[in-house]
């Protein structure tokens, strides 16, 4: 079984007072379109996580809970110029407090299109979140998308700058289409949490790595 094969959406938090009591947790940040809901869903194994054709449509703070004290997060999308700035500002209010006070927080997934990597956006959020101190993890999604030779050049480029801005952060290449680079971010996952897989890890289930060369 995949590690998080038992996750189960939990609740959804508006506000700081919503947020449920937690042992750890892992959020999942990225543009909105960036293919955030969909890489949940692959890591999960099935469809939990709302995948929308509307960027933007994911407002609340959403917890999919592991065992009943430890979750995954999926944050609101950023972005995307079409949500009105009045509906915007408390999502990014309540978000900012979220990702820098949050104590059960273990880590941030930073997911970005492997074709549009690091915007502006990415950026300052990375710069943003590093002076909590925790990791960052970068989820290059898409990786399909690309030549093999393309996506490695991407990935290298993405762990260079990283390597540089923000100590200690890691990347990976990953595709929800093809289910690679599952088994690559469950080690990191489990590691942050504190849990391991039941069965050998394997570089991708498909058999081959898009990380390594």
């Amino acid at each position: 079984m995949a590690l998080f094969g038992r996750v189960t959406f939990f609740k959804s938090a508006a506000v700081p007072e919503d947020l449920p009591p937690s042992a750890g947790e892992i959020a999942f940040a990225g543009r909105s379109n960036s293919g955030k809901s969909s890489a949940i869903n692959a890591l999960i194994g099935r469809r939990v996580a709302f995948v929308s054709k509307t960027p933007g449509r994911t407002q609340l703070i959403n917890f999919f809970a592991l065992d009943g004290e430890r979750f995954l997060v999926d944050l609101p999308g950023y972005g995307y110029a079409r949500v009105p700035a009045a509906t915007r500002a408390p999502w990014e209010k309540t978000l900012g407090g979220y990702l820098q006070t949050r104590s059960a927080l273990r880590g941030l997934v930073l997911v970005m299109d492997v074709r549009h990597p690091l915007t502006e956006l990415d950026r300052r959020m990375i710069c943003w979140f590093r002076v909590t101190g925790k990791p960052v993890h970068a989820l290059l999604t898409k990786a399909d998308k690309l030549s093999r030779a393309g996506a490695l050049k991407v990935l290298r480029d993405v762990r260079r700058e990283l390597a540089s801005v923000a100590p200690g952060s890691s990347a990976q290449l990953f595709s929800s289409l093809k289910k690679s680079g599952i088994d690559e971010a469950e080690a990191v996952l489990g590691g942050w949490l504190g849990v391991e897989r039941r069965e050998p890890v394997h570089a991708v289930r498909t058999g081959k790595s898009l990380t390594a060369g």
